[in-house]
Order: structure tokens, then C-alpha cells, then sequence
């Protein structure tokens, strides 16, 4: 299990790597001190988990999130308890409060473990990595921020500059275009049924003709999705209709 360390404190650091000594399935492949440092890091080492501090010069850790295409597991490490609430509404793994307690550290862990071993359960496969539906993404709007197990977004909606995330009873507004979004999915699992659409394969109910050619889609949730005339026959031949 590959971490890496966010925290502007060179002594918070030390502190988190010497507890976690006691923990030998987590192993430090890095630290950074800053946002920059950590996106930089993440790109080349790409860790499973992140212990990262909200609060940094320049940018927050959730400003770091934004950036993420997919987002490793989280557990906030903070002085700050008033982050605890909105660290637990984005389902962080955990959030840890400094000085760090090693009993809290070790609860931690066991969740780290825990949902390692669920997503384990899951083959990967090879070559260039694209986002699957066991990959989590961090969606914020305004004050409100999550992270999503893309499994659970059934469809992308482009709105101008920015792209509306349906999950949930939720559909928060992120800033993005449907373009670049749909360059970094799977298509084995995502669709894009139009140039305003894109929609999770595994959510569809129901299809029926629609006009000039194109195909109607219900999503379960009620939500319905038009296919475009261009793109029918493509989502034919993937539904194997």
C-alpha cells in the first residue's frame, strides 16, 4: 500500500512517518510539503493513499483534490476540527486530528486495508489507464464537495463551460468540458450518447426508437437521455441489441 505524505510541516511529517513505522503494510513512497509538490508527486508515483493536511500555503488540500482526475484514498491529517464535518460530507476514508493519537492512526489503517481488499476483489486491466467504475473522483460546488465512486454517477451533462454530475439525489456543477471528461473514461463503461451527454452503461433500464433515427435511454432513477441519430448504432452494437 503506496502513501504519500501532504503536509506543509516538516515536523508534522516526521511525526505521521515515525507512527506509522508500526504499520509496515503502509509503505512512504514520498512527501510533500505543498499542493504543487503533491500533484507533481502523485502523477509519478501514483499512491494509494493520500495523508493529507487541509489547510497549506497557495492551496487547501481540497483545492489539491479538484485537480485529480481520479482520486487515491483520503485521510485528512489537520489541527483544525472545524474541517471535521466537511472532511466526513466528501466521505473521506477518515480524518485524523493533530497531534495524531497512535489509536486513531491504527483505525485508520484498518480502513486504508479494508477497502484495499475490497477493490482488490475487482481484476484491473492492463495497458493505458483509464477511469472505471472503481475509480472515485473529488466533485466540488461552492461549499459542498464529495468524493463519488464513479459506479455511482449515471450520467454527465455539459452546461456551457461546466459539466452537471448526476449521483445521488445530487447534481453539482464542476468546471470541465464533456470533451477532455470523455477522453479519460472507459468506454466499456461510459457512453457518450451526445455531444451534451455522457452516461453510465450500467444504469440503463430502458431503450426505446426515438426520432430521425436516434435511440431514447431510461437510467434507473427515472432519468431519460436522447441518443443521438450518429451515435445509435454504435450503442446498439455495444448493448448487443
Amino acid at each position: 500500500m503506496k502513501a504519500l505524505l501532504v503536509d506543509d510541516e516538516r515536523l508534522a511529517r516526521k511525526e505521521l512517518l515515525k507512527l506509522l513505522e508500526a504499520h509496515p503494510v503502509i509503505e512512504v513512497v514520498g512527501e510533500a510539503a505543498n499542493a504543487e509538490e503533491a500533484l507533481r508527486m502523485i502523477n509519478e508515483l501514483n499512491p494509494d493513499l493520500l495523508f493529507l493536511d487541509i489547510q497549506m500555503p497557495d492551496k487547501t488540500g481540497f483545492q489539491l483534490l479538484e485537480e485529480l482526475d481520479s482520486v487515491p484514498m483520503v485521510i485528512f491529517t489537520t489541527a483544525y476540527d472545524e474541517f471535521a464535518l466537511k472532511a466526513f460530507e466528501v466521505n473521506a476514508l477518515d480524518y485524523l486530528l493533530k497531534p495524531i493519537q497512535p489509536e486513531r492512526l491504527a483505525d485508520a489503517v484498518a480502513k486504508v486495508m479494508e477497502k484495499e481488499r475490497s477493490r482488490q476483489a475487482v481484476a484491473q486491466g492492463t495497458g493505458v489507464k483509464k477511469l472505471g467504475l472503481n475509480d472515485q473522483v473529488f466533485v466540488k460546488d461552492g461549499d459542498r464537495c464529495w468524493f463519488v465512486s464513479l459506479a455511482n454517477i449515471r450520467l454527465f451533462e455539459s452546461d456551457g463551460n461546466y459539466i452537471k454530475v448526476y449521483f445521488d439525489g445530487n447534481r453539482p456543477m464542476i468546471h470541465k468540458s464533456l470533451n477532455a471528461l470523455d477522453e479519460k473514461l472507459d468506454e466499456r463503461a461510459f457512453f457518450r450518447a451526445s455531444r451534451k451527454h455522457i452516461i453510465n452503461l450500467s444504469w440503463v433500464e430502458g431503450i426505446e426508437p426515438w426520432f430521425n433515427g436516434g435511440l431514447m435511454v431510461k437510467l434507473r432513477g427515472g432519468d431519460k437521455v436522447e441518443v443521438s441519430r450518429r451515435q445509435a448504432a454504435r450503442f446498439k452494437e455495444m448493448m448487443s441489441l
